[in-house]
């Protein structure tokens, strides 16, 4: 593959949507973020009880120019910094996770780009992103032994190849532009190859069914004899061979959805209890708000989601810590701060949507509230990739001074 190759390549013949505002600095960046979160918290409740994709408000957030902050500078980006983007993806997911989850996988694939592609494809791509373009995903899939192998392959085939397929937990593909598709290349090179989403032989079937982050439309994407130009392709696995910030900087932005998902459901349960919770019988307040033990209980899961807060902050600081000087070293101790993060907003996700009933009461159990979507939510985005396995990689580096693997789940 050579630089020139990406010249034959074409924006997407469906994209006539307006180009998106140019963020220019990281405090209009989450300034941005705060406005679009503002703008779509009201109908978040509504949108998860009718299973409505988030066509619209996704068509809005890539306008913002938010899908943009992490392209490098040097393309015409400016590149905001791994904390920035954190809270960027916090803010949007406390107002609907399922919305903040969708551009994960954009984010990630930029890294990979960043890290891989030739110069051409960079200049190409990096400039489809500026311009409001979408990146979706189809990289994992069902009935292989791990999430880190493919059955879906590329077949040589005259003037390219044919990428043949079928993929699951598509997240973002029912929005998106391009499709990076994860594909073997021979028995043991693995590529993400950017199909357009219109192209001839690519199926998005919208069949995601999961009880929680419903918006995400993370279902099944076919491909069936995709023709597949050579500047279409760049190297995945090489995005972990050498050191880089693929991995840390994927995980960070799950870290941020699950904080996002932590700070929702703290800030209903303490909306809830003053409107409605009464206090126990064996309580001599007047008002569930000046219960003792429901003080406690508040001023503990307050703490644990700062907590959360502040870890997600350090390792967004370690990542861009990384990125001046990349080795081995610094790479992984960026990953082992993001294990860190992931742990501690997985378990203040999983308390806040549990802690929010037990402290709100029996009523905020009723159906029309539906604040049962904040724990299906983060249930379900919690299972991404195991946490158990964050606490051992934290666990074995500072016990042992043993760097995590590097790929695209720590």
């Amino acid at each position: 593959m050579t630089d020139s190759s990406a010249a034959t390549l074409a924006p997407p013949p469906h994209t006539t949507a307006p180009a998106a505002v140019r963020i220019e600095t990281d405090a209009q960046a989450l300034h941005a973020a705060q406005a679009f979160a503002d703008s779509i918290a009201q109908g978040a409740a509504d949108r998860d009880r009718a299973h409505v994709r988030p066509r619209a408000e996704i068509e809005r957030f890539s306008l913002t120019g938010l899908w943009a902050i992490t392209v490098p500078r040097a393309y015409g980006g400016i590149d905001v910094s791994a904390t920035t983007l954190a809270q960027v993806i916090r803010t949007v997911s406390e107002a609907d996770p399922s919305i903040g989850q969708v551009p994960q996988n954009h984010f990630y694939v930029l890294e990979v780009l960043r890290a891989t592609g030739s110069e051409a494809q960079k200049r190409f791509f990096f400039d489809r992103v500026l311009h409001g373009e979408r990146l979706g995903n189809a990289l994992s899939e069902t009935g292989t032994r791990s999430v880190a192998e493919f059955k879906t392959r590329l077949h040589p085939a005259p003037d390219g190849a044919l990428l043949e397929g079928k993929k699951f937990y598509s997240s973002g593909a029912l929005y998106a532009d391009w499709i990076p598709v994860g594909a073997n290349l021979g028995d043991d090179d693995q590529v993400f190859v950017f199909v357009p989403r219109d192209a001839e032989g690519v199926t998005v079937i919208d069949d995601w069914s999961s009880f929680g982050q419903r918006g995400t439309g993370s279902g099944t994407t076919v491909l069936d004899n995709v023709r597949v130009e050579p500047s279409q392709i760049i190297p995945y696995k090489a995005a972990f061979t050498t050191p880089s910030a693929t991995g840390p900087v994927g995980q960070l932005i799950h870290a941020a959805v699950d904080a996002g998902i932590a700070h929702a459901a703290l800030r209903d349960a303490i909306a809830f209890t003053r409107r409605q919770t009464r206090p126990w019988i064996d309580s001599t307040a007047e008002r569930a708000v000046d219960d003792p033990l429901s003080l406690i209980q508040f001023g503990d899961l307050q703490i644990r989601v700062d907590a959360a807060d502040a870890l997600l902050e350090r390792a967004g600081r370690q990542i861009d810590a990384a990125r001046r000087s990349l080795d081995a070293d610094s790479v992984g101790r960026a990953s082992v701060a993001v294990a860190e993060a992931r742990a501690l907003t997985t378990e203040a996700a999983i308390l806040a949507t549990n802690k929010l009933f037990e402290l709100a009461g029996t009523q905020s159990t009723l159906a029309e509230f539906n604040l049962d979507r904040h724990w299906r939510n983060a249930r379900t985005h919690t299972l991404h990739d195991p946490v158990r396995w964050k606490y051992f990689a934290v666990g074995n580096f500072h016990l042992n001074g043993t760097l995590p693997p590097r790929h695209g789940a720590i």
